[in-house]
């Protein structure tokens, strides 16, 4: 029999969460499935929307071709471009489009002998500081490259740095820089929402968007404890996210300790009663975070929380309350249930990052059409 830590991909969700985030915002929408699809399953997500995406979003070629030979025909946008331009022949053989947003790119990508043009998306850094070419020089950048002969077409690009805050102005901000740079260019297309722009800022909202974290059913705007508008956005709408991922496992064994006695590495709990201790297998090997003392849990479908300190391989829940659990108890750690929003709040981090983390548990796959 094999360890019972089990993260459940429900492919029908994340199917679901595409057509909610595309109805949304109302263009075109690029699935973003970098990070093996924010450490869902690149390929299964993908080829779960293949037939009605409009396009994939990965961070470099490596993820491309994945995904390429996977089957996946649809476009695929590399978010950081490329690194070197040795990569360039290979991103024309993969049908990739590109994002340049430095110079030392274009200067590499116009001096290049392509077999064929790219379609280029040209980032610019309205305000976020990272990556993208500054408002200044955009214009030039852009003339540039509008009319050569490795050029397809150009879409031009921003990225937000705070739209998870929607008491923020600076979103407001970035909006403005990136309209005024632009408004003299003759363009087609723009995008500029990503999953918090979707859902919290709708004047943001243009030809292309690029939903991440909303695909796999976590709200990045519900962790802005400063204004609650974020849950009303996604009720109101019709059909609400769903999470994809179910990480789950079992009570492996039962403890009772007395008032003042401790349990774990660190004694960091300490009973201020006698308490019920279901030991559960899962760790922070596993990808569950190590920090997450407090955070909800469900043990056959009631509510309770993690007690002590998360191990490498196993954790401590509260069962006091629910007497009938038992070896064998199912446990959910963050789906349906438990959000992992909630749970990534307790530790100090966010849903992306729990997502991502998650390895050595057993992968199931799921698809209701």
């Amino acid at each position: 029999m094999s360890r019972p830590a089990i993260a459940h991909i429900r492919l029908d969700a994340f199917r679901h969460n595409y057509r909610v985030a595309k109805a949304m915002h109302g263009g075109k929408a690029l699935a973003v499935v970098k990070a093996n699809g924010y450490g869902h399953g690149a390929v299964q997500c993908a080829q779960a929307i293949a037939n009605e995406v409009d396009g994939f979003a990965v961070a470099c070629l490596e993820e491309a071709v994945e995904l390429r030979q996977a089957g996946i025909s649809k476009p695929i946008l590399l978010l950081e471009g490329f690194f070197e331009a040795a990569e360039l022949p290979e991103i024309v053989a993969n049908n990739c489009w590109i994002v340049l947003h430095a110079q030392w790119q274009i200067d590499i990508f116009l001096a290049a002998k392509l077999a064929k043009p790219l379609h280029v998306w040209l980032k610019m850094d309205s305000g976020m500081h990272r990556v993208g070419l500054a408002p200044a020089s955009y214009q030039q950048a852009f003339n540039s490259l509008a009319g050569h002969a490795n050029t397809a077409n150009i879409v031009l690009m921003s990225h937000f740095a705070n739209a998870d805050n929607l008491k923020s102005i600076h979103t407001k901000q970035q909006i403005s820089v990136f309209q005024q740079a632009v408004q003299t260019l003759k363009f087609d297309e723009v995008s500029l929402a990503n999953s918090a722009a979707i859902l919290g800022w709708p004047q943001s909202y243009n030809h292309w968007s690029r939903p991440g974290i909303m695909l796999y059913g976590a709200d990045p705007l519900t962790a802005n404890a400063l204004n609650q508008l974020a849950k009303t956005v996604v009720s109101e709408h019709p059909q609400s996210l769903r999470a994809v991922m179910q990480l789950s496992s079992k009570i492996i064994s039962i403890r009772n300790i007395q008032k003042g006695e401790s349990i774990g590495y660190g004694s960091i709990f300490n009973a201020d009663k006698d308490t019920i201790v279901g030991v559960v297998a899962c760790g922070y090997a596993d990808g569950y975070p190590r920090s997450a003392t407090g955070a909800p849990v469900a043990v056959d479908g009631r509510i309770t929380k993690i007690i002590g300190r998360v191990s490498m391989d196993m954790l401590f829940v509260d069962l006091t309350d629910i007497t009938a659990a038992d070896i064998g108890s199912d446990v959910e750690l963050w789906g349906d249930q438990v959000s992992a929003n909630d749970v990534a709040n307790a530790a100090g981090t966010i849903a992306y990052e729990l997502f991502c983390n998650v390895k050595r548990v057993q992968f199931s796959y799921r698809d209701k059409q």
